[in-house]
């Protein structure tokens, strides 16, 4: 009997089960003659006798955590490693699985309860028949010829059945404790992904238990969130002190407790506008703070719709997850007088996604620190221009709904950072991209982004670079713009505004896409114009990993000019148009003043001679509700109009 299962552990698998030193400790014994006497059973069982006594069993339809070893280690131990590698050895070579193999193409989904409870217990399904009672949301991906490990990117956690046909050596980031009902409702999520033939799906909540709204508690916590973003409408963010975003807080507060995380990040957002309004920050600008009131009405508007994933209903706050290696892929500084922020992107190569971790320091009034200055600040025990450009393996690593990761200081020793080497190109294709527009396409349709999940870096990839055409920079925009060439042939357009606390930047990126030696690229990957951009993080190059943010320097090099795009009346309608709204909603509807009244009419002509008849009357609309009803019952007009001038240029710009 051949075990197949057995062949089909590669070593990055066996490594992602246990961990690489283990594997390679193994490998080294059996390669040295002292590993295993191999014999298989008539079950199937596979069983090795080492030279010191050490008995070990894999029996067929149980992972290698479940095997039986003689030896006092506890979990899963160099013998079990070392019994796979060794049978690998004896295998014949027909016996070993190819990629042309039907079996690389099959669902997750084919497994039933039953066989879940067999492999995983009872206990890990009622866990997972309670999140599903409360509904989730999560996007399958099926197996490639590039990929042909299927996964579920889960809420907060991602699972992968690299074994085809196999429960037991399913592999997930989360903790232990976790991982019998998170393989569960991966299965579930592919069973509803395959009936659908979708890839983003909806599991349980309102489908399951026929609810066409949230719970009770839930509901009345969003109500009151919309509420509080009706009277900072009405008031205007003059009006709001230190009362009103108490009771934001208090609103936050209620939205996390009832799992609707995605409305909560938009209170917190909110809070975050209004102090930095008070401090008068540069972070705050009307035009964010009227997208997030739009944004909280939106999602009440939709949450019978969907609202696992328009309001984050039932996905876990914070997961732990297992031992884990993360990979840097740059750094972006931001912050105020106040304080100074720096937020660290990871790729996770096992999960197929990136992360991000989150830094803030209070700034001493008479302190004014550049990106470069906080380059030598430390974190984990290590420079931040250290972590933003490393390998970081942790054993305690919490990660949020929202992708955010926390690290523990106390758990990472000094050698588990590392520089990241040539690690970006061993990337998986989720995450490294060669081909941009086949990339693009592959992601097919999203829904707005006032619904969509508030997910960090979901667009962060690493675009491979064959050429870079041109370099130049916008001085009216502040813009450094450039054309790279993807191995695929596609331009990727690089868009980086200059960052007034990161001074040396512009000319730090310029230099090394100048160098001939640029490899990849990191960055916000999507689409404006009806072209491919990207917001860079940082550069590869021959010499190792630039971070503009982090980079010396006053800004002073000479940098061509980047020609001028041609004038988009569209976009400029559409743009003056909710800038107009922003200032509506940042005087409040209650105190206009004329000039404002004036503008409305001014943008809803403006909109109408550029062919755009819906968005004009919906602002046609709000004027008159203006005048004739006062300002309560121009609010939900208001919101109708800014959802739809701010989906439309989002879709323009994608569209083109």
């Amino acid at each position: 009997m051949t075990r197949s299962d057995l062949l089909a552990l590669t070593p990055d698998t066996l490594a992602s089960l246990a961990n690489r030193g283990l594997v390679k400790r193994a490998d080294k014994d059996v390669a040295a003659g002292s590993g295993p006497e191999v014999t298989v059973g008539a079950d199937g069982t596979v069983r090795g006798t080492f030279p010191d006594g050490t008995e070990t069993a894999l029996p067929p339809g149980r992972g290698l955590d479940a095997a039986d070893c003689t030896c006092p280690a506890a979990g899963l131990c160099r013998h079990r490693i070392a019994l796979v590698l060794a049978y690998q050895r004896g295998a014949p070579d027909e016996a070993a699985p190819t990629a042309d193999e039907p079996s690389a193409d099959w669902s997750p989904g084919e497994f039933d309860d039953d066989a879940l409870a067999a492999a995983l217990g009872r206990t890990a399904l009622t866990a997972a028949h309670r999140t599903r009672a409360r509904g989730y949301s999560a996007r399958v991906h099926r197996p490639t010829a590039e990929d042909p490990a299927p996964r579920v990117e889960l809420p907060s956690c991602t699972v992968r059945f690299p074994v085809p046909h196999e429960l037991g050596y399913a592999l997930t980031d989360a903790a232990t404790a976790l991982r019998g009902e998170v393989i569960t409702l991966a299965v579930w999520a592919f069973r509803a992904a395959d009936a659908e033939q979708r890839t983003e799906v909806t599991v349980g909540g309102r489908a399951a238990s026929g609810r066409t709204a949230p719970t009770a508690a839930a509901d009345e916590a969003l109500r009151a969130a919309v509420a509080l973003a009706d009277e900072l409408l009405l008031d205007g963010v003059r009006q709001a002190g230190p009362v009103f975003t108490g009771s934001l807080r208090r609103a936050e507060r209620a939205l996390a407790a009832t799992s609707l995380h995605w409305p909560a990040g938009a209170v917190a957002d909110l809070r975050e506008q209004l102090d930095a309004y008070t401090a008068r920050a540069t972070r705050h600008t009307p035009e964010r703070l009227a997208l997030l009131l739009a944004e909280l009405h939106a999602r009440h508007r939709a949450a019978d719709h969907d609202p696992a994933g328009v309001l984050g209903t039932a996905e876990a706050a914070t997961t732990p997850l297992r031992r884990v290696r993360l990979v840097a892929l740059g750094c972006r500084i931001g912050g105020s007088v106040r304080d100074r922020t720096a937020e660290t992107y990871f790729a996770h190569a096992d999960a197929g996604i990136a992360l991000v971790l989150r830094t803030r320091w209070d700034l001493a009034e008479d302190r004014s620190p550049t990106g470069h200055d906080l380059a030598t600040r430390r974190l984990l025990g290590s420079p931040l221009h250290a972590l933003a450009t490393a390998n970081v393996v942790s054993e305690h690593t919490t990660r949020a709904a929202d992708r955010t990761v926390v690290l523990s200081r106390g758990r990472i020793a000094a050698t588990s950072i590392t520089p990241v080497g040539s690690a970006w190109t061993e990337l998986p294709e989720s995450l490294l991209v060669r081909d941009t527009a086949a990339h693009l396409r592959a992601r097919g349709e999203r829904p707005p982004r006032l619904i969509r999940p508030r997910v960090e870096a979901d667009a962060v990839r690493v675009i491979m670079v064959d050429a870079v055409d041109e370099i130049g920079y916008d001085p009216a925009a502040q813009r450094l713009e450039a054309v790279l060439r993807d191995p695929a042939g596609n331009g990727v357009h690089v868009h980086a505004e200059y960052n007034p606390l990161c001074p040396g930047g512009l000319d730090a990126l310029a230099a090394a896409l100048n160098d001939d030696t640029v490899r990849a690229v990191s960055g916000t990957l999507g689409r404006a114009r009806g072209r491919t951009v990207l917001d860079p993080l940082a550069v590869l190059t021959a010499e190792g990993v630039t971070v503009p943010d982090l980079a010396p320097g006053a800004g002073g090099a000479t940098l061509g000019t980047a020609a001028r795009p041609s004038a988009d009346p569209i976009t400029a309608a559409l743009e003056a148009a909710l800038t107009t709204l922003a200032d509506a909603a940042h005087q409040g509807l209650r105190h206009l003043t004329p000039a404002t009244r004036t503008a409305l009419a001014e943008s809803a002509a403006r909109l109408r001679r550029t062919g755009l008849e819906s968005a004009a009357r919906l602002l046609d609309d709000l004027a008159r509700t203006l005048h004739d009803q006062g300002a309560p019952a121009a609010a939900p007009r208001w919101v109708t109009a800014q959802i739809h001038l701010a989906t439309g240029l989002e879709l323009h710009r994608e569209d083109g």
